[in-house]
């Protein structure tokens, strides 16, 4: 069991490090890729491992037609694949202009060609191809408005292919008669293919979701379009039978993760790779269970690992935050002095970033009515900034979401 202050931030660091390095597409890609094809391959995709993912399939099949789009500032050297980068998490029009190449290059395909897919979180804003009667505009506004909604990153999804023509399996659609395989790293809870970068190429669960309940959270005009939105291709299509492999998910970083704490002589318990709700209120209840447990006599090296994406509500005039660090503040408030916690983004940003997340160590200290000013408004990057407890990485080139890590 670490003992310091030191000891405690590195184990906590080497853990957060050992849930990114399993999703490293450069690894669990070239497991998860056939022999190239004969004939015409074309690379398509988008999300924030796509810098990553297609210099994994230079590495295997050499030069490939292609392109992805990727966030700003992710962009990594390629053969001939090419690498577009665009705004993330509201889509700009570089994104839009990348996803009319993407869909042009996908209609271009006939059925003697082949479509690989590379896709992963953060395609849903990436691609960009608004519905009929949609513009950027109205899109980019939808987007933030979904942002601060509060909802699930699914229903958020269900909603964004309402407004669009590439999401819920229309670039599945959009290649059709040609071959493919997907290979996707999942950031959603559930691992559902059809919420992951709001499915492009497979078809959605659902067609629906309640409307009414999101008047104040979207603004009129735009969920009157919503309302009149046309149905998503049927799940029986042609275009849907192809196969689609999921690379990553959270739980095998937190399995990997609790591999390094066994190696350090702790105790690991998988809390859940798919924790949901609103990011103060998970805080809240993980610091009532982790006091729980401490009453109960449990402690002596456990470390509990959990996962998935929790919601932040913005309300006015929000300040610099990030999902991860508003739960790490709300923990920090409740739980006992004697726990240690980190919480990040495996993608390396939290919210607008730069940071990933934070850091709190056993002992650590502030003026609880400080820590509510902070969490009130939605401020918590600020707060640790000025406590030196950020948690700074840089853009890691993959995601599977939060990760958590509470040693006690």
């Amino acid at each position: 069991m670490p003992e310091t202050h030191a000891d405690h931030a590195d184990l906590l660091r080497r853990l957060f490090e050992a849930a990114v390095a399993a999703a490293d597409p450069a690894a669990s890609l070239s497991a998860n890729l056939p022999d190239r094809p004969p004939g015409r391959v074309v690379v398509l995709g988008a999300g924030k491992a796509g810098a990553r993912m297609a210099q994994a399939v230079e590495a295997q099949w050499g030069p490939c037609e292609g392109l992805i789009v990727v966030p700003y500032g992710t962009r990594l050297p390629t053969r001939s694949i090419e690498l577009v980068e665009a705004a993330h998490p509201v889509p700009d029009a570089a994104g839009l202009a990348a996803t009319a190449r993407i869909l042009d290059l996908a209609a271009s395909l006939g059925p003697d060609d082949f479509a690989l897919f590379l896709i992963s979180g953060g395609g849903s804003s990436l691609l960009c191809a608004p519905a009929e009667g949609w513009d950027l505009a109205e899109k980019q506004a939808l987007n933030g408005a979904l942002l601060a909604s509060g909802l699930p990153i699914e229903r958020m999804n269900v909603l964004r292919k309402r407004a669009s023509k590439v999401k819920g399996g229309r670039l599945a659609l959009a290649a059709h008669p040609a071959s493919h395989l997907t290979l996707a790293i999942s950031d959603v809870p559930g691992d559902h293919p059809d919420a992951i970068a709001s499915g492009p190429t497979v078809p959605s669960r659902g067609q629906e979701t309640d409307l009414p309940d999101l008047e104040g959270l979207i603004p009129p005009p735009l969920l009157a379009k919503l309302e009149r939105a046309g149905p998503l291709p049927e799940p029986e299509h042609a275009c849907f039978q192809q196969d689609y492999r999921l690379i990553a998910t959270p739980m095998i970083s937190l399995t990997a993760a609790a591999k390094v704490a066994e190696e350090a002589g702790l105790r690991p318990v998988i809390r859940g790779d798919a924790i949901e709700g609103e990011a103060r209120e998970v805080g809240r209840q993980m610091a009532k269970d982790v006091a729980a447990r401490i009453k109960a006599g449990e402690g002596g090296g456990t470390v509990l690992l959990s996962g998935g994406e929790t919601t932040v509500t913005l309300g006015t005039d929000p300040g610099w935050g990030g999902r991860n660090v508003e739960f790490l503040l709300s923990f920090a408030l409740h739980a006992p002095h004697s726990v240690s916690a980190l919480a990040a983004d495996t993608d390396g940003i939290d919210g607008m970033g730069p940071h990933a997340g934070g850091v709190w160590l056993a002992g650590d200290e502030a003026p609880s009515g400080l820590m509510q000013k902070h969490l009130q408004a939605h401020d918590a990057a600020a707060f640790f900034d000025q406590a030196g407890r950020l948690l700074t990485v840089g853009p890691t080139h993959t995601n599977v979401n939060d990760f958590r890590a509470v040693l006690f």
